[in-house]
């Protein structure tokens, strides 16, 4: 039987109750098949894992020295150290108030700290605005010996410097600390501040030049007020690890006077090695409390700076 053009490319097939279907509506009543999870998808569930376990790591330790601090010292001695305390007490604070002279260290590290920081601002940002705007002769050898010095152990400076400061007169004192806490911090933030400088638009120079603006003027007015988001960064950067140092405040500090933080943790060993822990603990948690509302607060003050720069459009 022969097929007449009128009747389509498809042949009529039967249905069931008697109805014909051509190929389209079959094609049309296919059931859909489900979409597979994209890559981004599963991309965004890692890192959303990581990030949680990221953040339990960083907030669990601090959670567990705020609750020893508060453990009762035969409580921790007795049971688990990291279980749950059966008692709460407020007595690890003024035993650590007590054992060692915590003010006196909270006060001399936040003298050096405020020191090597504003030293370290200083001298960073006058270096790079002389080889990144101003511009001199052999500018780029000098930007690679201060790319040499992040490289330098520190190490390997203390006992020079041991011996130099003895020699000036100046060993024993909170400079001998800040000193050397902004230099080694110095390249680094040399480089921040030289990687910020080369957005700022060499137009803005040219056009305070024109009006007259010598090279003080200009960093004055210019430069420095769009530099605060920068400065943020180094302090934040910088801050934590000059508070927490050890090596050049153990070895240039003497007097009992000038110790710091980590040098006054000291106080709380006892005889034969014995150490009040909990009182430890206390004392650990009023020394980070500042460093960690600073922390606080400059980072919301750098974030601030990164959405309303003045470099911003």
């Amino acid at each position: 039987m022969t097929r007449s053009p009128a009747d389509g490319p498809f042949p009529e097939t039967g249905s069931p109750d008697g109805s014909s279907t051509n190929g389209s509506s079959t094609a049309g009543a296919a059931p859909r098949r489900r979409r597979r999870p994209t890559p981004l998808r599963i991309s965004t569930m890692i890192s959303r894992a990581l990030i949680a376990a990221v953040l339990v790591l960083q907030v669990y330790p601090f959670l567990w020295l705020l609750q020893t601090s508060l453990r009762d010292r035969q409580d921790f001695a007795a049971s688990n150290p990291f279980s749950l305390p059966t008692q709460l007490t407020l007595d690890n604070f003024a035993r650590a108030i007590e054992q060692g002279d915590l003010l006196r260290n909270i006060l001399n590290s936040l003298l050096i700290t405020g020191g090597a920081c504003l030293l370290l601002v200083a001298c960073g940002m006058a270096g790079a605005y002389a080889i990144a705007v101003l511009g001199f002769r052999f500018s780029g050898l000098v930007r690679g010996l201060f790319l040499l010095g992040i490289v330098v152990p520190v190490q390997v400076a203390l006992v020079p410097l041991f011996i130099d400061y003895s020699r000036l007169g100046i060993l024993d004192t909170r400079a001998a600390v800040i000193i050397p806490l902004a230099g080694f911090a110095l390249p680094m933030a040399l480089y921040l501040f030289l990687s910020f400088y080369s957005y700022i638009p060499r137009e803005m120079y040219e056009a305070a030049t024109l009006d007259g603006a010598g090279p003080y003027r200009i960093f004055a007015r210019i430069t420095l007020p769009m530099s605060w988001n920068t400065v943020v960064t180094v302090v934040m950067v910088n801050a934590i690890f000059i508070w927490n140092d050890f090596i050049f405040a153990n070895t240039f500090l003497l007097s009992e006077e000038l110790k710091t933080i980590p040098l006054g943790l000291q106080n709380y060993i006892g005889a034969m090695g014995n150490t009040d822990w909990t009182a430890t603990f206390a004392a650990v948690s009023i020394t980070v409390t500042p460093l960690l509302l600073v922390f606080l607060v400059l980072n919301r003050a750098m974030i601030y700076g990164l959405e309303s720069g003045a470099s911003k459009g």
